[in-house]
């Protein structure tokens, strides 16, 4: 169903050349009352469960989760400007650009509307806007910033990762599954080729930052790096993802999650050579390296 028009047909086809400006007003309004209307739901409290219908029932808890956090750090001023609006059949699409966690970003709610009333199915931080693709042929296409691209190649990746170690773990057993995901000497030998200036166990630590920072997002800073000891601290995008994405939470558990993250690195280090103590703290991780004097 598409939003009812808040003028009579009859009446906007007799006024199309005086009274063009002011149908077209009114049904910008009609299209953007159900934005209004979440607004105003949202900042007085939790969002209602009936007024929503997410795109999978297993994402509720998360959206309201994150919904509850936007609301608490929301500034409503921003929230009361008037958004690009997208109908798609029974859909409409409400992209603007908010300030969170003291970054602007751009966010896209979706909504449902079934027999005049809405329900809010989705949000995201992400939107690729096909919509500027302009006339086909075409052969280039709207772009991402770097940082949503690593983004959206780290989560499509560890999701395809989660899902696999479930099935495995349920196959055969956890041990076996986190076995499996055991890479340490391949990423070891990955080091000493891709990195031959130095000793295999520095090229392991140069190469751990090289790849955490470049390849996959994190934050990494090398504190020291001798033959017996190296100390990087890390923010790793691996565990961001966890915190910042409803689907995962919902495929694996936080604990589970950590100990695949650092039986992982703890192989990695193990098979150049050192031992890894390895501390995370709301993200932030300090990987110590030791290993004795040769």
């Amino acid at each position: 169903m598409r939003f009812p028009s808040a003028v009579p047909a009859l009446i906007l086809a007799a006024c199309a050349a005086g009274c063009g400006g002011a149908g077209r007003h009114a049904r910008a309004r009609a299209e953007l009352q159900p934005w209004s209307e979440f607004v105003t739901l949202l900042r007085a409290g939790p969002l209602p469960a009936d007024r929503m219908k997410p795109f999978m029932e297993s994402l509720r808890a998360p959206l309201q989760g994150f919904l509850a956090t936007m609301s608490r750090k929301a500034d409503w001023s921003e929230w009361r400007r008037e958004p690009e609006v997208f109908r798609v059949g029974d859909e409409v699409h409400y992209i603007l650009p908010l300030t969170y966690d003291g970054q602007r970003k751009t966010f896209c709610f979706s909504f449902l509307v079934e027999n005049g009333h809405w329900y809010f199915e989705h949000f995201e931080s992400i939107t690729i806007r096909m919509d500027r693709l302009g006339p086909l042929p075409a052969r280039s296409f709207p772009d991402l910033p770097e940082k949503d691209k690593v983004w959206m190649r780290e989560e499509w990746e560890v999701s395809r990762e989660i899902g696999f170690y479930n099935a495995l773990a349920a196959a055969k057993s956890q041990t076996a599954a986190l076995a499996w995901f055991n890479d340490g000497a391949g990423y070891a030998l990955t080091a000493r080729a891709w990195v031959p200036f130095v000793s295999t166990a520095r090229a392991f630590v140069l190469y751990l930052c090289w790849e955490q920072a470049n390849l996959r997002g994190g934050d990494v800073v090398l504190e020291r790096l001798d033959d017996t000891l190296a100390v990087v601290r890390l923010r790793p995008l691996y565990l961001q993802l966890y915190e910042q994405t409803g689907h995962l939470k919902q495929q694996i558990g936080a604990d589970a999650y950590r100990v695949l993250f650092e039986t992982r690195w703890r192989d990695r280090a193990s098979a150049a050579g050192w031992h890894l103590d390895l501390v995370c703290r709301a993200g932030d991780c300090v990987f110590r390296f030791t290993r004795a004097a040769t």
